[in-house]
């Protein structure tokens, strides 16, 4: 990314943001420094937000992201030739309580699904502005989803493309919480689901929000949108 941009994050003003009851923890990880310390200057202007580590190799995120236990990773998947998007399904391995953030100039279709089926919970690129950056990791930290704008109006096609590819359009999920997300996508509440599936209801309803983080979706009706464009819940 370029210097002027980084200059944008440090000089802007952020008025507004709700700041978090307790401290939220992060690891920036990204192969430039210049983009490590443009963000970090950022979020140390920020009360609430602590960054405890950073990596610029996918090695160092590992042992960073071990280490540090933090709330949210911020990285770029693209930091070695041939590390992808495998470094996230690697740190949600050893650390699946830790949110994922993508932050990167890599906005072709292939990039965005491949993070999304990894994993991570976010996703935006270098462009973002201070703002959007917080509020992306405050989300995230959140247990919530967040995509920049232009992925969001076109996710649901994205994903579908894969179910082709994949036998299931949403691999990232397991045998459960595919039965909850073909009955979401039917129109079916939490509680209709619970007593389909003989479930607790705060069990369904913990199911659908971790559903939500892999499908990097804000709520239930993008939820919906997008399971039906990949063949849900027409059944």
């Amino acid at each position: 990314m370029r210097r002027d941009n980084t200059s944008r994050w440090i000089d802007a003003e952020l008025p507004g943001l709700r700041r978090p009851r307790t401290t939220v923890t992060v690891v920036l990880a990204d192969a430039q420094p210049a983009i490590r310390h443009g963000v970090r200057s950022v979020l140390e202007r920020t009360g609430g937000i602590s960054v405890v580590g950073e990596a610029g190799t996918a090695d160092e995120v590992i042992a960073q992201t071990s280490r540090c236990g933090p709330h949210v990773l911020v990285v770029d998947p693209l930091m070695d030739e041939c590390s992808g998007t495998r470094v996230i399904s690697q740190v949600l391995r050893l650390r699946p309580e830790t949110g994922v953030l993508v932050f990167s100039a890599a906005d072709d279709d292939e990039a965005v699904t491949s993070a999304l089926q990894a994993g991570a919970r976010g996703y935006l690129f270098k462009r973002a502005d201070a703002e959007q950056i917080l509020r992306g990791i405050q989300a995230v930290a959140a247990g919530e989803a967040i995509v920049d704008k232009s992925i969001a109006s076109r996710l649901g096609t994205l994903m579908s493309r894969t179910a082709g590819r994949y036998g299931y359009p949403f691999p990232q999920l397991t045998d459960r919480e595919r039965e909850v997300l073909e009955r979401i996508a039917a129109g079916k509440s939490n509680a209709a689901i619970a007593r389909e599936l003989v479930l607790a209801s705060k069990t369904i309803s913990n199911r659908v929000s971790v559903i939500f983080g892999k499908l990097g979706v804000a709520d239930r009706a993008q939820a919906i949108v997008m399971a039906r464009d990949a063949g849900l819940g027409h059944g």
